[in-house]
Protein backbone atom coordinates (compact mmCIF):
# COMPACT_ATOMS: atom_id res chain seq x y z
CA UNK A 1 0.00 0.00 0.00
CA UNK A 2 1.02 3.71 -0.73
CA UNK A 3 1.39 6.25 1.69
CA UNK A 4 -1.77 8.88 0.83
CA UNK A 5 -0.56 12.24 -0.19
CA UNK A 6 -3.90 14.70 -0.77
CA UNK A 7 -4.52 18.49 -1.48
CA UNK A 8 -6.82 20.97 -1.64
CA UNK A 9 -6.08 21.02 -5.74
CA UNK A 10 -8.09 17.35 -5.30
CA UNK A 11 -10.86 18.07 -2.94
CA UNK A 12 -11.75 20.63 -5.50
CA UNK A 13 -11.80 18.85 -8.46
CA UNK A 14 -14.40 16.56 -6.96
CA UNK A 15 -16.80 19.32 -5.45
CA UNK A 16 -15.65 20.40 -2.41
CA UNK A 17 -16.43 23.87 -1.36
CA UNK A 18 -13.36 26.31 -0.69
CA UNK A 19 -13.69 26.63 2.78
CA UNK A 20 -12.22 24.59 6.11
CA UNK A 21 -14.21 21.58 4.62
CA UNK A 22 -10.92 20.73 2.74
CA UNK A 23 -8.57 21.19 5.40
CA UNK A 24 -10.52 18.78 7.84
CA UNK A 25 -11.33 16.46 5.28
CA UNK A 26 -7.15 16.00 4.29
CA UNK A 27 -6.44 16.02 7.99
CA UNK A 28 -9.01 13.38 8.44
CA UNK A 29 -7.74 11.07 5.29
CA UNK A 30 -4.25 11.65 6.47
CA UNK A 31 -5.11 10.52 10.19
CA UNK A 32 -7.55 7.57 9.43
CA UNK A 33 -6.86 6.34 5.86
CA UNK A 34 -2.89 6.99 5.83
CA UNK A 35 -2.34 3.57 4.77
CA UNK A 36 -4.81 4.28 1.02
CA UNK A 37 -3.96 5.24 -1.87
CA UNK A 38 -5.53 8.54 -3.61
CA UNK A 39 -7.54 6.66 -5.21
CA UNK A 40 -9.40 4.92 -2.67
CA UNK A 41 -9.23 8.14 -0.54
CA UNK A 42 -11.16 9.89 -3.50
CA UNK A 43 -13.72 7.71 -3.59
CA UNK A 44 -14.54 7.76 0.11
CA UNK A 45 -14.51 11.42 0.07
CA UNK A 46 -16.82 11.15 -3.05
CA UNK A 47 -19.47 9.12 -1.05
CA UNK A 48 -19.04 11.17 1.97
CA UNK A 49 -19.63 14.39 -0.26
CA UNK A 50 -22.57 12.69 -1.57
CA UNK A 51 -24.58 11.92 1.29
CA UNK A 52 -23.01 13.50 4.54
CA UNK A 53 -25.75 12.35 6.65
CA UNK A 54 -24.85 9.02 6.43
CA UNK A 55 -21.73 8.96 7.82
CA UNK A 56 -22.49 11.58 10.68
CA UNK A 57 -21.95 8.71 13.20
CA UNK A 58 -18.46 7.49 11.98
CA UNK A 59 -15.59 7.97 14.49
CA UNK A 60 -13.41 9.76 11.69
CA UNK A 61 -15.58 10.43 8.74
CA UNK A 62 -18.35 12.10 10.83
CA UNK A 63 -15.91 15.19 11.60
CA UNK A 64 -16.14 15.65 7.49
CA UNK A 65 -19.39 15.27 7.31
CA UNK A 66 -20.42 17.54 10.28
CA UNK A 67 -18.38 19.88 8.37
CA UNK A 68 -20.02 19.51 5.04
CA UNK A 69 -23.72 19.80 6.23
CA UNK A 70 -22.71 23.39 8.75
CA UNK A 71 -21.51 24.63 4.58
CA UNK A 72 -24.52 22.95 2.75
CA UNK A 73 -26.69 24.21 5.73
CA UNK A 74 -28.09 27.70 4.78
CA UNK A 75 -26.37 30.46 6.63
CA UNK A 76 -30.17 31.76 7.53
CA UNK A 77 -31.32 28.24 9.15
CA UNK A 78 -32.46 28.07 12.59
CA UNK A 79 -31.83 24.73 14.24
CA UNK A 80 -34.51 23.22 16.02
CA UNK A 81 -34.84 22.59 19.75
CA UNK A 82 -36.00 18.91 20.42
CA UNK A 83 -39.32 18.76 21.16
CA UNK A 84 -38.96 16.67 24.52
CA UNK A 85 -36.59 18.16 27.00
CA UNK A 86 -34.01 15.49 28.76
CA UNK A 87 -34.39 14.67 32.14
CA UNK A 88 -32.21 17.02 34.77
CA UNK A 89 -32.04 16.64 38.77
CA UNK A 90 -32.91 20.18 40.57
CA UNK A 91 -31.82 21.03 44.35
CA UNK A 92 -33.42 23.56 46.01
CA UNK A 93 -36.30 23.88 44.04
CA UNK A 94 -38.69 25.80 46.23
CA UNK A 95 -36.39 28.97 46.72
CA UNK A 96 -35.22 29.03 42.83
CA UNK A 97 -37.10 31.53 40.51
CA UNK A 98 -38.97 30.17 37.37
CA UNK A 99 -37.06 32.53 35.34
CA UNK A 100 -34.00 30.06 35.94
CA UNK A 101 -35.91 26.93 35.80
CA UNK A 102 -37.36 28.18 32.51
CA UNK A 103 -33.75 28.44 31.18
CA UNK A 104 -32.47 25.28 32.30
CA UNK A 105 -35.85 23.77 30.62
CA UNK A 106 -34.66 25.27 27.62
CA UNK A 107 -31.00 24.18 27.73
CA UNK A 108 -32.27 20.90 28.12
CA UNK A 109 -33.74 21.00 24.06
CA UNK A 110 -30.34 21.76 22.89
CA UNK A 111 -29.58 19.03 20.27
CA UNK A 112 -25.68 18.77 21.62
CA UNK A 113 -27.61 18.39 25.53
CA UNK A 114 -26.51 15.06 27.46
CA UNK A 115 -27.24 15.66 30.68
CA UNK A 116 -27.87 19.15 33.44
CA UNK A 117 -28.45 19.77 36.81
CA UNK A 118 -29.94 23.01 38.54
CA UNK A 119 -28.47 23.74 41.82
CA UNK A 120 -30.20 25.61 44.94
CA UNK A 121 -28.70 28.97 44.16
CA UNK A 122 -29.95 28.93 41.03
CA UNK A 123 -31.38 32.90 39.18
CA UNK A 124 -31.97 33.68 35.55
CA UNK A 125 -28.64 34.93 34.06
CA UNK A 126 -28.36 34.78 30.11
CA UNK A 127 -28.13 31.92 28.38
CA UNK A 128 -27.75 28.87 30.91
CA UNK A 129 -29.07 30.26 34.28
CA UNK A 130 -26.31 31.10 36.89
CA UNK A 131 -26.47 27.81 38.85
CA UNK A 132 -27.32 25.83 35.71
CA UNK A 133 -24.50 22.44 35.18
CA UNK A 134 -24.91 21.40 31.51
CA UNK A 135 -23.26 18.61 30.07
CA UNK A 136 -22.76 18.62 25.58
CA UNK A 137 -21.70 16.17 23.28
CA UNK A 138 -18.31 17.85 21.49
CA UNK A 139 -19.77 21.15 22.19
CA UNK A 140 -19.13 23.91 24.05
CA UNK A 141 -21.24 27.26 24.45
CA UNK A 142 -19.80 30.66 25.83
CA UNK A 143 -22.64 31.81 27.61
CA UNK A 144 -22.28 28.34 28.89
CA UNK A 145 -18.92 28.99 30.81
CA UNK A 146 -19.99 33.03 31.15
CA UNK A 147 -18.35 36.24 30.46
CA UNK A 148 -16.13 36.19 33.32
CA UNK A 149 -14.36 33.35 32.52
CA UNK A 150 -12.58 31.67 35.20
CA UNK A 151 -14.34 33.81 37.47
CA UNK A 152 -13.11 31.76 41.12
CA UNK A 153 -13.12 31.43 44.81
CA UNK A 154 -9.59 31.63 46.33
CA UNK A 155 -8.83 31.17 50.40
CA UNK A 156 -5.32 31.18 52.14
CA UNK A 157 -5.88 30.10 55.78
CA UNK A 158 -3.28 31.65 58.26
CA UNK A 159 -1.96 30.23 61.73
CA UNK A 160 -3.51 33.25 63.39
CA UNK A 161 -5.93 33.17 66.18
CA UNK A 162 -9.34 34.41 65.39
CA UNK A 163 -9.37 37.38 67.79
CA UNK A 164 -6.56 38.73 65.52
CA UNK A 165 -8.63 40.85 63.07
CA UNK A 166 -10.63 42.49 65.82
CA UNK A 167 -7.42 43.50 67.72
CA UNK A 168 -5.85 44.45 63.97
CA UNK A 169 -9.13 46.36 61.89
CA UNK A 170 -6.88 49.49 61.06
CA UNK A 171 -3.76 47.66 59.86
CA UNK A 172 -6.01 44.48 57.92
CA UNK A 173 -7.86 47.78 56.28
CA UNK A 174 -4.53 49.29 55.05
CA UNK A 175 -3.20 45.74 54.04
CA UNK A 176 -6.15 45.25 51.74
CA UNK A 177 -6.72 49.05 50.68
CA UNK A 178 -2.77 48.84 49.55
CA UNK A 179 -2.68 45.76 48.20
CA UNK A 180 -5.98 45.74 46.02
CA UNK A 181 -6.94 46.90 42.67
CA UNK A 182 -10.99 46.76 41.51
CA UNK A 183 -12.92 47.84 39.26
CA UNK A 184 -13.35 47.35 35.51
CA UNK A 185 -10.64 49.27 34.50
CA UNK A 186 -8.34 48.85 36.87
CA UNK A 187 -4.88 48.19 36.38
CA UNK A 188 -1.65 48.00 38.06
CA UNK A 189 1.13 50.33 37.75
CA UNK A 190 4.16 48.10 38.05
CA UNK A 191 2.14 45.00 37.65
CA UNK A 192 4.30 41.42 38.89
CA UNK A 193 5.29 39.32 35.78
CA UNK A 194 3.90 35.95 36.05
CA UNK A 195 4.15 32.19 33.55
CA UNK A 196 0.70 32.79 32.31
CA UNK A 197 1.48 35.93 30.40
CA UNK A 198 4.17 33.93 28.37
CA UNK A 199 1.99 31.45 27.16
CA UNK A 200 2.17 30.56 23.60
CA UNK A 201 -1.87 31.05 22.98
CA UNK A 202 -0.70 34.92 23.10
CA UNK A 203 1.47 34.37 20.12
CA UNK A 204 -1.02 32.16 18.20
CA UNK A 205 -4.50 33.54 18.63
CA UNK A 206 -4.43 37.03 16.95
CA UNK A 207 -7.28 37.96 19.54
CA UNK A 208 -5.27 36.72 22.28
CA UNK A 209 -2.32 38.74 21.33
CA UNK A 210 -4.11 42.06 20.86
CA UNK A 211 -4.84 41.50 24.91
CA UNK A 212 -1.85 40.81 25.95
CA UNK A 213 -0.96 44.49 27.27
CA UNK A 214 -4.12 44.27 29.08
CA UNK A 215 -3.48 41.14 30.45
CA UNK A 216 -0.15 42.19 31.76
CA UNK A 217 -1.49 45.47 33.34
CA UNK A 218 -4.71 44.04 35.02
CA UNK A 219 -3.00 40.42 36.56
CA UNK A 220 -3.40 41.00 40.39
CA UNK A 221 -6.88 43.33 39.84
CA UNK A 222 -10.17 42.04 41.00
CA UNK A 223 -13.57 43.26 39.01
CA UNK A 224 -16.58 45.22 39.88
CA UNK A 225 -20.10 43.93 41.24
CA UNK A 226 -20.12 40.88 43.62
CA UNK A 227 -16.14 40.55 43.54
CA UNK A 228 -14.20 41.22 46.89
CA UNK A 229 -11.06 40.44 49.11
CA UNK A 230 -11.87 40.02 52.63
CA UNK A 231 -10.11 38.98 55.97
CA UNK A 232 -12.08 36.88 58.11
CA UNK A 233 -12.40 33.85 60.55
CA UNK A 234 -12.06 30.25 59.28
CA UNK A 235 -13.56 27.89 61.69
CA UNK A 236 -12.73 24.22 61.90
CA UNK A 237 -14.75 21.82 64.24
CA UNK A 238 -13.81 18.67 63.07
CA UNK A 239 -10.76 16.14 63.85
CA UNK A 240 -9.16 14.81 60.81
CA UNK A 241 -10.96 17.47 58.31
CA UNK A 242 -9.84 17.68 54.23
CA UNK A 243 -7.30 20.78 55.31
CA UNK A 244 -5.37 18.66 58.09
CA UNK A 245 -5.82 21.45 60.10
CA UNK A 246 -6.43 20.92 64.46
CA UNK A 247 -9.72 22.13 65.46
CA UNK A 248 -10.04 26.11 66.50
CA UNK A 249 -9.98 29.29 64.52
CA UNK A 250 -7.92 31.04 62.72
CA UNK A 251 -7.63 34.00 60.06
CA UNK A 252 -8.87 33.69 56.64
CA UNK A 253 -7.95 35.51 53.22
CA UNK A 254 -10.80 34.93 50.52
CA UNK A 255 -10.83 36.03 47.45
CA UNK A 256 -13.70 36.16 44.50
CA UNK A 257 -13.13 37.43 40.91
CA UNK A 258 -12.48 36.15 37.37
CA UNK A 259 -10.41 36.69 34.18
CA UNK A 260 -10.98 40.74 33.67
CA UNK A 261 -10.72 42.41 30.66
CA UNK A 262 -9.17 39.36 29.32
CA UNK A 263 -12.33 36.41 29.88
CA UNK A 264 -15.00 39.21 28.86
CA UNK A 265 -13.78 40.34 25.69
CA UNK A 266 -13.04 36.08 24.70
CA UNK A 267 -16.38 35.43 25.54
CA UNK A 268 -17.92 38.28 23.87
CA UNK A 269 -16.09 37.52 20.57
CA UNK A 270 -16.48 33.74 20.82
CA UNK A 271 -20.76 34.05 21.48
CA UNK A 272 -20.72 36.42 18.56
CA UNK A 273 -19.17 33.98 16.56
CA UNK A 274 -21.02 31.04 18.01
CA UNK A 275 -24.26 32.90 17.87
CA UNK A 276 -23.39 33.52 13.67
CA UNK A 277 -23.06 29.91 12.84
CA UNK A 278 -25.18 28.26 15.27
CA UNK A 279 -28.72 29.87 15.03
CA UNK A 280 -31.19 28.75 17.34
CA UNK A 281 -35.43 29.81 18.33
CA UNK A 282 -34.75 33.25 20.10
CA UNK A 283 -35.48 32.06 23.08
CA UNK A 284 -32.43 29.95 23.18
CA UNK A 285 -29.84 32.36 20.88
CA UNK A 286 -27.48 32.94 23.73
CA UNK A 287 -27.42 29.15 24.10
CA UNK A 288 -25.31 29.01 20.51
CA UNK A 289 -22.38 26.43 20.73
CA UNK A 290 -18.86 26.27 19.34
CA UNK A 291 -18.05 22.70 17.96
CA UNK A 292 -14.42 21.20 19.48
CA UNK A 293 -14.28 20.19 15.76
CA UNK A 294 -14.40 23.56 13.95
CA UNK A 295 -11.44 26.09 14.27
CA UNK A 296 -13.43 28.48 16.03
CA UNK A 297 -14.83 25.97 18.88
CA UNK A 298 -10.87 24.82 19.38
CA UNK A 299 -9.59 28.69 19.62
CA UNK A 300 -12.29 29.16 21.96
CA UNK A 301 -11.71 26.01 24.28
CA UNK A 302 -7.60 27.18 24.34
CA UNK A 303 -8.69 30.92 25.08
CA UNK A 304 -11.14 29.45 27.84
CA UNK A 305 -8.16 27.59 29.67
CA UNK A 306 -5.87 30.19 28.77
CA UNK A 307 -8.12 32.90 30.62
CA UNK A 308 -9.02 30.50 33.67
CA UNK A 309 -5.13 29.90 34.64
CA UNK A 310 -4.56 33.84 34.28
CA UNK A 311 -7.54 33.99 36.82
CA UNK A 312 -6.00 31.84 39.01
CA UNK A 313 -2.90 33.88 39.02
CA UNK A 314 -4.59 37.03 39.90
CA UNK A 315 -6.00 35.96 43.27
CA UNK A 316 -2.53 34.08 43.54
CA UNK A 317 -0.68 37.60 43.02
CA UNK A 318 -3.66 39.11 45.56
CA UNK A 319 -2.71 36.64 47.89
CA UNK A 320 0.93 36.12 47.95
CA UNK A 321 1.47 40.13 48.63
CA UNK A 322 -1.35 39.81 52.04
CA UNK A 323 0.76 36.79 52.84
CA UNK A 324 4.24 38.93 52.42
CA UNK A 325 2.65 41.82 54.63
CA UNK A 326 0.90 39.22 56.80
CA UNK A 327 4.54 37.96 57.69
CA UNK A 328 3.34 34.87 57.45
CA UNK A 329 3.12 31.44 54.78
CA UNK A 330 -0.72 29.98 54.64
CA UNK A 331 -1.33 26.72 56.43
CA UNK A 332 -2.97 25.56 53.15
CA UNK A 333 -5.35 27.09 50.25
CA UNK A 334 -8.41 26.45 48.93
CA UNK A 335 -9.93 27.33 45.38
CA UNK A 336 -11.69 26.41 42.27
CA UNK A 337 -13.42 27.64 39.34
CA UNK A 338 -17.22 28.30 39.26
CA UNK A 339 -17.52 29.58 35.35
CA UNK A 340 -15.71 27.54 33.16
CA UNK A 341 -16.27 24.14 30.99
CA UNK A 342 -14.58 20.80 31.54
CA UNK A 343 -14.02 17.77 29.26
CA UNK A 344 -14.90 14.86 32.12
CA UNK A 345 -16.86 11.23 31.65
CA UNK A 346 -20.03 10.55 32.84
CA UNK A 347 -21.58 6.75 32.18
CA UNK A 348 -18.54 6.39 30.25
CA UNK A 349 -18.70 8.94 27.80
CA UNK A 350 -16.75 12.25 27.57
CA UNK A 351 -18.89 15.33 28.16
CA UNK A 352 -18.05 19.07 27.81
CA UNK A 353 -19.48 19.95 31.33
CA UNK A 354 -20.21 23.73 31.63
CA UNK A 355 -20.80 24.74 35.01
CA UNK A 356 -22.20 28.65 35.12
CA UNK A 357 -22.17 29.77 38.64
CA UNK A 358 -21.68 26.52 39.83
CA UNK A 359 -18.54 24.56 42.22
CA UNK A 360 -16.99 21.41 40.89
CA UNK A 361 -18.33 18.75 43.87
CA UNK A 362 -16.17 15.55 42.53
CA UNK A 363 -15.40 12.80 45.32
CA UNK A 364 -13.47 14.70 47.43
CA UNK A 365 -12.65 17.73 45.82
CA UNK A 366 -12.57 20.78 48.06
CA UNK A 367 -14.29 24.00 47.22
CA UNK A 368 -15.22 26.90 48.52
CA UNK A 369 -18.78 28.40 48.57
CA UNK A 370 -19.71 31.97 49.65
CA UNK A 371 -22.58 33.74 51.22
CA UNK A 372 -22.73 37.68 51.32
CA UNK A 373 -21.14 40.40 53.41
CA UNK A 374 -22.57 39.39 56.33
CA UNK A 375 -23.43 35.64 56.04
CA UNK A 376 -20.62 33.05 56.23
CA UNK A 377 -19.23 30.76 53.56
CA UNK A 378 -18.29 27.15 53.65
CA UNK A 379 -15.00 25.62 52.95
CA UNK A 380 -16.29 21.69 51.46
CA UNK A 381 -15.87 18.40 50.33
CA UNK A 382 -17.49 17.00 47.55
CA UNK A 383 -19.15 13.97 47.31
CA UNK A 384 -19.14 13.22 43.85
CA UNK A 385 -22.61 12.76 43.08
CA UNK A 386 -23.69 11.68 39.50
CA UNK A 387 -27.45 12.51 39.47
CA UNK A 388 -25.86 16.78 40.15
CA UNK A 389 -22.90 16.07 37.21
CA UNK A 390 -20.38 16.41 40.30
CA UNK A 391 -21.31 19.82 40.78
CA UNK A 392 -23.14 22.32 43.89
CA UNK A 393 -24.10 25.70 44.34
CA UNK A 394 -21.21 28.78 43.89
CA UNK A 395 -22.66 31.18 46.80
CA UNK A 396 -25.84 32.40 48.30
CA UNK A 397 -27.54 33.16 44.84
CA UNK A 398 -29.01 36.65 44.63
CA UNK A 399 -32.71 36.54 45.40
CA UNK A 400 -32.95 40.33 43.98
CA UNK A 401 -32.15 41.98 41.12
CA UNK A 402 -29.31 45.22 41.47
CA UNK A 403 -32.05 47.46 40.03
CA UNK A 404 -34.53 45.85 42.88
CA UNK A 405 -31.69 46.13 45.56
CA UNK A 406 -30.98 49.70 44.63
CA UNK A 407 -34.70 50.35 44.81
CA UNK A 408 -36.10 48.73 47.86
CA UNK A 409 -32.63 48.65 50.23
CA UNK A 410 -31.55 52.05 52.48
CA UNK A 411 -27.83 52.72 53.00
CA UNK A 412 -29.21 52.58 56.70
CA UNK A 413 -30.39 49.32 56.32
CA UNK A 414 -27.09 47.95 54.98
CA UNK A 415 -25.05 49.61 57.79
CA UNK A 416 -27.00 48.56 60.55
CA UNK A 417 -26.55 45.03 59.11
CA UNK A 418 -22.97 45.09 58.82
CA UNK A 419 -22.98 46.68 62.63
CA UNK A 420 -25.11 43.74 64.16
CA UNK A 421 -22.52 41.19 62.14
CA UNK A 422 -19.62 43.13 62.96
CA UNK A 423 -18.37 43.24 59.49
CA UNK A 424 -16.32 46.82 58.26
CA UNK A 425 -16.71 47.63 54.34
CA UNK A 426 -14.32 49.24 52.36
CA UNK A 427 -16.16 49.95 48.99
CA UNK A 428 -19.22 48.55 47.66
CA UNK A 429 -22.53 49.23 47.26
CA UNK A 430 -26.27 48.65 47.92
CA UNK A 431 -27.01 46.30 44.56
CA UNK A 432 -24.22 43.43 47.03
CA UNK A 433 -26.16 44.56 50.41
CA UNK A 434 -26.54 41.19 51.73
CA UNK A 435 -30.35 41.53 51.54
CA UNK A 436 -29.96 41.16 47.99
CA UNK A 437 -28.79 37.48 48.52
CA UNK A 438 -30.76 34.30 49.46
CA UNK A 439 -30.40 32.61 53.41
CA UNK A 440 -27.12 30.60 52.70
CA UNK A 441 -27.62 28.35 55.44
CA UNK A 442 -30.81 27.09 53.45
CA UNK A 443 -28.45 26.85 50.18
CA UNK A 444 -26.34 24.68 52.20
CA UNK A 445 -29.52 22.73 53.31
CA UNK A 446 -30.59 21.76 49.99
CA UNK A 447 -27.10 20.15 48.97
CA UNK A 448 -26.31 17.57 51.69
CA UNK A 449 -26.21 14.85 48.88
CA UNK A 450 -23.70 16.92 47.02
CA UNK A 451 -20.94 18.37 49.96
CA UNK A 452 -19.94 17.68 53.13
CA UNK A 453 -18.70 21.03 55.47
CA UNK A 454 -15.18 20.91 56.50
CA UNK A 455 -14.88 24.46 57.88
CA UNK A 456 -16.87 27.70 57.95
CA UNK A 457 -15.56 31.07 57.00
CA UNK A 458 -16.94 34.61 58.82
CA UNK A 459 -16.50 37.92 56.96
CA UNK A 460 -14.96 40.46 58.94
CA UNK A 461 -13.19 43.22 56.68
CA UNK A 462 -14.68 42.96 53.49
CA UNK A 463 -13.29 45.34 50.16
CA UNK A 464 -15.07 45.63 46.98
CA UNK A 465 -15.17 47.82 44.02
CA UNK A 466 -16.27 51.92 45.11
Amino acid sequence: MGKLSLNGKDLRKIGYPESKVIGIAIQVMHQYYKHSNEAEAIDILKDVLAAPDAYLEDAALGKIAAALLDEIRPKNDVIPLEQKRKEYAIYGFENIEMGAINQMEIAMKLPVTVAGALMPDAHQGYGLPIGGVLATNNAVIPYGVGVDIGCRMCLSVFDLPGDFVNDNIEKLKGFLTRNTVFGSGGTIKNPMVDAVLERKEFSENKLLKSLHDRAFKQIGTSGSGNHFVEFGIVEIKEVNNALGLAVGNYIGLLSHSGSRGLGATVANHYTKLAMQNCKLPNEAKYLAWLSLDTQEGMEYWLAMNLAGDYASACHHVIHDKIARVLNEEPLCRVENHHNFAWKEIHNGQELIVHRKGATPAGKNVLGIIPGSMTAPGYIVSGKGLEASLNSAAHGAGRRMSRSKALSSITMNDMKKLLKDHGVTLLGGGLDEAPQAYKDITKVMQAQTDLVDIVGVFYPKIVKMDQ
